[in-house]
């Protein structure tokens, strides 16, 4: 073990104006750190040090009820984890150790993106073409749309790429849903697409299944499908408020609803623990 944190758990909260405000004002001064990483991604720091400020964002985050896990829901259980057998282990803390606390980032909702979390998927399921086609339209309005690569521009709606060609598919009325986690648009891929159609029955463990995350762009799907892999679906990105629905209504999001973007990179902040 390190006895250390390394990647921060990324947290999401409703944007508060005053703590908007109070690092709107540091920004204006001198960064601590300010570089480019190998990935070509800028990463600039300050450091909230002046005591008025920390009171105002104490102060700010003392009134919001609710912060969200946008990323890191492994991370988060495996710090508690670790935190309650140290906690065994020194039967006198009390609370102030640093092994009660865990390593995270927080961004408030107006400064976050999420990208959709595309899918690719190995076979048809030993379906042709034609009988994947006509199983598709049980449930989806199938729309062939060319050689151009296709964003789905509205909920409901997804793009599917196969032998060269992409279509637009969108939902049937019949399948939508108002409830917080049936109703997201990775769930009714998965509900009446995925399972029923290729028989992927838990993307979680199905080796004929992978996600390929937004920032990666739709030519990764025409390559894959092109290669290594028969279909591939692009999404329409889960908003920050569906993931706020869900968490606020105690459900779980299915697995890889979004990709978030900004992502603070490893390393950068250690915890000790």
């Amino acid at each position: 073990m390190t006895g250390a944190q390394t990647g921060p758990i990324f947290l999401a909260y409703r944007a508060n104006e005053t703590i908007n405000g109070v690092v709107a004002g540091v920004r204006r001064g001198a960064p601590l750190y300010d570089f480019v990483s190998d990935d070509g991604i800028r990463h600039t720091v300050w450091k909230i040090d002046r005591k008025d400020d920390i009171d105002a964002v104490r102060g700010a985050f003392e009134g919001i009820n609710s912060i969200y896990i946008a990323d890191g829901h492994h991370r988060a259980a495996s710090a508690v984890k670790v935190g309650l057998r140290r906690r065994e282990a020194n039967p006198g803390y009390d609370g102030s150790e640093e092994f009660n606390y865990f390593l995270s980032v927080l961004f408030p909702d107006d400064q976050l993106m999420i990208m959709p979390y595309n899918r690719v998927v190995k076979d048809l399921n030993g379906l042709t073409k034609e009988e994947f086609l006509e199983s598709v339209a049980k449930c989806f309005i199938v729309e062939e749309k060319g050689r151009k690569a296709l964003y789905p521009e509205n909920k409901g709606e997804f793009g599917m790429y196969l032998e060269g060609t992409w279509y637009l598919l969108t939902a049937k009325e019949c399948i939508m849903s108002e409830d917080p986690v049936d109703g997201l648009d990775v769930a009714i891929l998965q509900d009446y697409l995925l399972t029923p159609v290729l028989g992927i029955t838990d993307p979680r463990v199905d080796k004929r299944i992978d996600f390929i995350g937004g920032i990666r762009g739709l030519e990764e799907l025409e390559r894959r499908a092109d290669s290594d892999m028969k279909v591939a679906f692009s999404m329409y990105p889960t908003s920050i408020d569906e993931l706020f629905d869900v968490a606020d209504a105690d459900m779980l999001m299915p697995p890889k609803s979004t990709w978030f973007e900004p992502k603070l990179r490893s390393g950068l902040f250690i915890h000790r623990i």
